[in-house]
């Protein structure tokens, strides 16, 4: 296939997948697209051991990595030093409590002393900016960012080291901000899809946002198979952005619980929720989204404080029996990724369901 994003990238298929397993990344790399790793999970050494690991497994084939450096958050005036802990002190006791009678209700333990979670991870631009360094440091050949424009200095930063930039928009008004700060993709991104995500739907979103910019796009929420793929072409975009697909593949290292949800899920059982990251993040329907809607719900505090509150509560439970409170992000797609495959099957099932649509609208056309 030859596109846009294919010449820019050298890539033999416009299918780029997001995931935060580094074996799902190479698999999808090695296979003619381009596997993105998100980045935001990891501390800078981590990030450093995945993509060592990468890099000495994508048999040089280009791949990318994805950063959180949102455009609003709670402390974004704080000095680096003090970040967390004048966090910490923003969250009410209120919601603290709220939470840990939540996980009582349903039995589940507290972690050791040793366990303690990552409480902020990169969901700020003070904690995001090492993992762009590392990033840079190694042989990417993109550079995501997840929540609003990246910052223009960052933007000029990949491109001194080669790198393209993209960026993911839910309006359009919000693809040509990222155009204005210089990004060379954006990733237009339907309410169908898991993590952040807005209101506008796939099928009404990418053609508008094809019209507003003249950067590729790709199209992104609920493409799951090929003749998803060939209609988010059909509507204009140059490639495709994947991500729920991912999560069931047999090199993913979703948790088990999260995966066995989702393997038996419909696409009714998602829903947007700001019970995760305090913005509105597309995320497995349960008792824990059920929760954060209740009567006697405090409310969910903005980005960061909400992921700090509940990052040592979702450690707990990913170690305890409570699949009922089991939350994952995950699109409205994991209604048809019901069943374990190995990612370069779902990578041919993708290009051979594209063209059997492309044949089939051929035939139903007159010369």
């Amino acid at each position: 296939m030859r596109t846009r994003v294919t010449e820019m990238f050298g890539i033999e298929l416009p299918i780029f997948a997001f995931s935060h397993c580094r074996d799902v990344v190479a698999a999808v790399s090695r296979a003619g697209g381009m596997g993105v790793l998100g980045a935001l999970y990891f501390t800078p050494e981590e990030l450093e051991m995945e993509l060592n690991w990468i890099d000495g497994h994508v048999d040089g084939k280009p791949y990318g990595v994805d950063v959180v450096m949102p455009a609003s958050y709670e402390g974004a005036d704080f000095a680096p030093e003090e970040l967390v802990g004048r966090l910490q002190g923003m969250i009410p006791e209120a919601h603290r409590s709220f939470v840990e009678n939540l996980l009582q209700r349903h039995n589940v333990p507290a972690l050791g002393s040793a366990d303690a979670g990552k409480v902020l991870l990169g969901w700020t631009d003070a904690t995001a900016r090492p993992q762009v360094e590392v990033a840079l440091r190694h042989p990417i050949a993109l550079l995501a960012n997840a929540l609003g424009p990246p910052p223009a200095d960052v933007v000029e930063l990949a491109h001194q080291h080669g790198v393209k930039v993209a960026a993911l928009a839910s309006t359009p008004r919000h693809a040509l901000k990222q155009v204005e700060v210089g990004v060379d993709v954006v990733v237009a991104q339907g309410t169908e899809a898991g993590g952040h995500t807005g209101e506008i739907s796939t099928m009404v979103l990418i053609p508008q946002v094809v019209d507003a910019v003249d950067v590729p796009v790709l199209a992104a929420g609920g493409i799951g198979n090929g003749r998803q793929m060939a209609a988010g072409m059909a509507l204009g975009a140059d490639g495709v952005w994947t991500g729920s697909l991912w999560l069931t593949v047999e090199e993913a290292d979703t948790p088990a619980m999260a995966k066995a949800r989702i393997l038996e899920a419909t696409s009714r059982d998602t829903v947007r929720s700001r019970s995760w990251t305090g913005k509105p993040a597309r995320l497995l329907k349960n008792e824990w989204t059920d929760a954060w809607e209740a009567a006697d719900s405090p409310g969910t505090l903005p980005m960061p404080l909400q992921f700090m509150l509940v990052s040592d509560a979702l450690r707990r439970i990913g170690r305890s029996d409570a699949a009922e409170l089991a939350t994952f992000p995950a699109g409205q797609i994991i209604g048809i990724t019901n069943q374990v495959r190995p990612v370069k099957e779902v990578m041919f099932g993708l290009v051979e369901e594209y063209v059997e649509a492309i044949e089939r609208l051929d035939g139903i056309t007159e010369p």
